[in-house]
């Protein structure tokens, strides 16, 4: 049976923890470090046939969807690549084993720098940015959790249709 809410409970610190615990952590679903974990070095830029991408332009795609959202939300004078040639890379496969490391280490950075978005209490969650159209910070946490999810579904399926998922 559920807690009744206490009035003296601080809602909106449950709330930046809950955003924090969703973008660090997988709950109900796989992380991107598990979709990716053990996948064979050769395998990073096929595509299978009948599908528009490879795991690499997806993993580079979460980079650049996510480095966008922060920025979008940090700098009002940031402004968006093009959609959505901005946001795919036409490289089938990446250039080295060098720009797929850089390419987790961004996601992973740029992940950290939004959670010290949501802990800093001088961020609003509900505020709409005044350069946004109604968009703010609880709205692109919930974007962030719910594109990278989105495309480590298809990581997965990619690696089951490559027959390089775990049983």
């Amino acid at each position: 049976m559920a807690q009744p809410h206490k009035p003296d409970t601080d809602t909106n610190t449950i709330l930046r923890n809950q955003l924090i615990t969703l973008l660090q952590k997988s709950e109900a679903h796989q992380s991107l470090d598990a979709a990716i974990k053990n996948l064979p070095a050769e395998l990073r830029g096929v595509k299978p046939e009948n599908l528009p991408y490879s795991i690499w332009q997806l993993i580079d795609h979460i980079r650049l969807v996510q480095w966008d959202i922060l920025e979008f939300s940090r700098n009002a004078d940031y402004q968006s690549p093009p959609w959505p040639e901005g946001y795919w890379t036409k490289q089938v496969q990446p250039p080295d084993n060098s720009a797929w490391q850089q390419a987790l280490d961004q996601i992973q950075q740029d992940r950290d720098a939004f959670i010290a978005l949501l802990a800093d209490p001088e961020w609003d969650l509900f505020q709409p940015f005044a350069h946004g159209d109604g968009q703010n910070l609880l709205r692109e946490a919930l974007l962030i959790a719910d594109h990278t999810a989105y495309h480590v579904g298809e990581i997965i399926i990619i690696r089951r249709l490559l027959n390089a998922w775990p049983r």
